[in-house]
């Protein structure tokens, strides 16, 4: 039997800024970013919101190479990008392929619900900073 719980001003804002954020938070950071506005917060109240947010589909998690979990409130296929420098992720701004699952489930003998992909490069802050510090070591 599926548990009926009560709506949560605490995870309702949990939700907003994992939302709001384009770096696909850890729960250490959306603590620090709530934890002035909301005193009465505790890193566990975060870990087990995100849990349910998991568990209702509204999130998903994902380990980008840090070994730290990150949230991301972008649930449908999409691809990241994930700067090898700063360890910065980000969402690309492109539709997931259906034709690699599709693929997939033709070449295996597995029920493939979906796929991921991982872009690694540098991101373009840290090719301005690269940029920047070139530039001044020729002055």
């Amino acid at each position: 039997m599926e548990q009926i719980r009560r709506k949560s001003t605490q995870r309702e804002r949990i939700y907003e800024a994992i939302r709001a954020s384009r770096s696909h938070p850890t729960a250490q950071e959306v603590y620090n970013g709530l934890k002035p506005e909301m005193p009465r917060l505790s890193l566990g109240n975060v870990y087990r919101n995100i849990a349910i947010l998991l568990e209702e589909g509204r999130l998903q998690a994902g380990e980008f190479g840090s070994g730290t979990v990150r949230y991301d409130a972008v649930t449908a296929g999409h691809y990241h990008f994930v700067c090898e420098r700063c360890g910065a992720v980000s969402d690309l701004d492109m539709p997931a392929d259906k034709r690699i699952t599709e693929a997939a489930r033709r070449l295996s003998m597995h029920r493939v619900s979906g796929h991921t992909v991982r872009f690694y490069g540098t991101c373009s802050a840290c090719l301005a900073a690269e940029s920047q510090a070139n530039s001044s070591k020729r002055r």
